[in-house]
């Protein structure tokens, strides 16, 4: 399989030529006749780069490569089967061309197709959803039609299922018209995504200062007066519930005895207090979420928890959304990486988040025992390390060159690895994080 990965514009290009059969993220398939076609030109003397450039093919999207290796195979098919091998169907994804002995039957071929959308509708159960609700965050919501739009889009991605739309849409419950004005919106969705969270880091500036106590309208009235900006309270309180923001004030609700009943997020002392050298690998730990644009300004978020004696990053999670998963799965490769080596007086300590309070991610750190410390409403000196460690993450990684979330991952694993092992620091006597981890154990 090629080790190129294709982007959703690169996807929709490749589709328009009449020589593709259909496209995913990591392969192209063509049709029988260019194939028969290419075979025949290249054994006519025409080299395979000729062929595929003629083809409106633009090698700097598919591979220069690429085109040596399709002629490769498909002149080994034609040399064994003839044009049989193009036209005839074939056994499988690894097959190398051989014609069936036996043709399949319209019967065969319709319980093939059956299988393919069973086997479609269990891998994406949420479509299910749509008749009942999920938890996010904590609170109760329904699915949107947004998400029903994506998650088709998706689908039809993924499985190269560009004729099932009307089924899809049906499916979901959404109209096949609603959804192709949702894919024509796309830049317009990522430019208000980006937009969105320009307001909403002024916001939560203001909300911090605020200690937490300031609803919508008081929001809007400190942003007109002090900052000189006018936002519509409406779009204030979108906002916020967007980035989970929820203000610390007496609101009228008809639940309130049964939320009391529940267990409530809860803060933590500042246990702390700054003193991140402790000489000790393990005993400080601090987590903090920051977001990176990829593509063309579509957000990603990224997880860290770093070790502040030693300043090596010991997890680390990149994430599409702002769900709890994100720190749920943090923690995951955190106690994947520590095992059983996790110092007795262990301390993670964060910001006051909407994360770090949920009452999952507090109950799963006791799991790992491991001592909850937060720092102080609207105070970032109280995690600087974490928040250095980003400075300098946004200052040495081109992520804004990433097309895919793939290939972000890819550069942000890439530059972990470089920062633990290979990036020397001054205030580590010259070592890199994991040789000073060394040092201090030996010591």
């Amino acid at each position: 399989m090629s080790k190129l990965i294709f982007n959703d514009i690169q996807m929709k290009l490749l589709e328009k030529n009449p020589n593709v059969d259909h496209v995913s993220e990591r392969s192209i398939s063509y049709t029988s006749d260019f194939k028969l076609k290419a075979v025949k030109e290249n054994l006519n003397g025409k080299s395979p780069t000729q062929i595929f450039i003629e083809h409106d093919f633009d090698l700097k999207v598919i591979g220069s490569t690429k085109p040596k290796e399709c002629l490769r195979r498909w002149r080994k098919t034609f040399k064994e089967f003839g044009e049989e091998g193009f036209t005839t169907e074939r056994r499988g994804k690894a097959s190398t061309g051989r014609p069936s002995s036996t043709p399949l039957s319209v019967e065969a071929n319709l319980k093939k197709a059956e299988a393919r959308i069973k086997y479609l509708e269990a891998e994406l159960g949420i479509l299910k959803k749509v008749r009942r609700t999920r938890k996010a965050g904590g609170e109760e919501e329904t699915v949107t039609t947004s998400e029903k739009f994506m998650l088709i889009e998706q689908t039809i991605r993924r499985f190269s299922l560009s004729h099932m739309v009307t089924y899809l849409c049906k499916m979901a419950g959404v109209s096949r018209s609603g959804y192709y004005a949702w894919i024509k919106a796309e830049n317009e969705r990522v430019k208000r995504d980006e937009n969105d969270w320009k307001d909403y880091e002024l916001i939560k500036r203001i909300f911090d200062v605020k200690n937490g106590k300031a609803g919508a309208l008081v929001l809007k009235m400190i942003l007109e007066k002090d900052y000189f900006v006018v936002m519509n309270h409406k779009k204030i309180r979108r906002l916020m519930k967007k980035f989970h923001l929820v203000a610390k004030i007496r609101q009228i609700n008809p639940y309130r005895k049964m939320a009391k009943a529940n267990q409530e997020h809860k803060t933590h002392p500042n246990l702390l207090n700054r003193e991140f050298d402790q000489d000790e690998p393990g005993k400080v730990l601090l987590t903090d979420i920051t977001y990176v644009f990829y593509g063309a300004g579509r957000p990603a978020y990224l997880s860290c928890v770093k070790d502040a004696s030693t300043r090596e990053i010991v997890a680390f999670n990149l994430s599409r959304t702002l769900k709890m998963d994100i720190v749920n799965d943090t923690l995951d490769k955190l106690s994947d990486s520590l095992g059983d080596l996790i110092h007795p007086q262990a301390i993670i300590h964060s910001d006051q988040g909407f994360h770090y309070t949920h009452p999952e991610f507090q109950k799963r750190v006791k799991e790992l025992k491991l001592t909850q410390s937060m720092s102080r409403k609207g105070n970032c000196w109280d995690n600087a390390p974490m928040e250095s460690f980003f400075g300098h993450l946004k200052d040495e990684v081109e992520y804004s060159k990433c097309q895919t979330f793939e290939e972000l991952k890819k550069l942000i694993t890439e530059y972990m690895e470089q920062y633990n092992n290979y990036r020397y620091q001054w205030t580590l006597n010259k070592m890199t994080p994991v040789q000073y981890r060394s040092h201090l154990l030996t010591a």
